[in-house]
């Protein structure tokens, strides 16, 4: 019997009680990854030994069918993969990134597997462009269903790990489609059945609506939004959506000043990489054009 445990990554406790709550009582330890970066907190599940399979969800994701969640850990298992995930690129993501890469809102991850080849230093030192061409050969091209670019191989901190593990693993690619709010992915399994909805956004979700429109103009009002995905998501599993007192909104404060006390930090220590990544655009851009 592989143990399982669910991992989220989370920067705002509201969404995460909202989140959590819809997979609580499942059986299955639960853990919360507070102050990780976009990429460190992959490494911070494969160091925990006392896990086999990590499903990995987004505090802005909501299981609509734990059943098809683990059947779909089952099959990831029985038939050898090491990732099962939504493609970045191809599918319902609100974005155009590389198909190899799985969008970490969602990810089956077989632990126990991915350790027999495992190496930070591999990782980080994977040469992309000299296995590109193996690898978009071997991606169901079923999956390419909108715009999509298998020449990023930057575009995120995560891309070098899943990338890594897409050439020395099978990834199992899943179907999505968009939701009709226009903006949230509905995440497939293999059988057609909604697994979970992810609205994407999150970081505007406890944001005055005055700020975002200052700040992202474009972005729009996002809270409503990802209520009523939340509420939506809540009645297809028949649930009622967690109320929350006084002492509640002063948790959710209180854990509030102290991730924006430890995010400003690695905010800003990413800033070199993020002019990295526009220059390199930049670049790309003219050469194409």
């Amino acid at each position: 019997m592989e143990r399982i445990k669910i991992f989220t990554r989370s920067f705002n406790l509201r969404l995460y009680r909202n989140s959590r709550e819809l997979f609580d009582r499942l059986g299955v330890p639960i853990v919360r990854l507070t102050d990780q970066t976009a990429d460190g907190y992959f490494y911070t599940m494969l160091k925990d030994t006392q896990c086999d399979v990590a499903i990995n969800i987004d505090e802005d994701a909501f299981l609509a069918d734990p059943e098809a969640m683990f059947r779909l850990a089952d099959y990831v298992i029985e038939n050898g993969y090491a990732n099962a995930g939504c493609p970045d690129g191809g599918g319902y993501c609100p974005r155009s990134g590389n198909p190899l890469v799985t969008n970490p809102f969602f990810n089956i991850l077989n632990l126990k597997l991915i350790r027999t080849k495992f190496d930070k230093k591999e990782v980080k030192e994977f040469d992309y462009a000299a296995h590109k061409d193996e690898m978009i050969r071997r991606f169901p091209k079923e999956r390419l269903e909108t715009e999509y670019d298998f020449e990023r191989c930057d575009y995120e901190p995560y891309y070098r790990f899943f990338l890594w593990t897409a050439y020395n693993f099978k990834t199992l690619y899943l179907p999505s489609a968009r939701h009709e709010d226009g903006t949230s992915t509905i995440l497939l399994d293999l059988e057609g059945k909604t697994l979970c909805m992810h609205s994407w956004f999150a970081r505007f979700y406890t944001t005055p609506d005055w700020a975002v429109k200052f700040f992202e103009p474009k972005r729009g009002m996002q809270k409503a939004r990802i209520d009523a995905l939340i509420d939506q998501t809540y009645s297809i599993r028949g649930m009622e959506r967690p109320k929350f007192g006084v002492f509640d909104r002063l948790l959710f404060f209180g854990d509030k000043i102290i991730r924006w006390v430890i995010k400003v930090p690695q905010r800003i220590s990413r800033w070199p990489y993020k002019i990295r990544k526009k220059i390199g655009l930049r670049k790309q851009r003219k050469q194409t054009g």
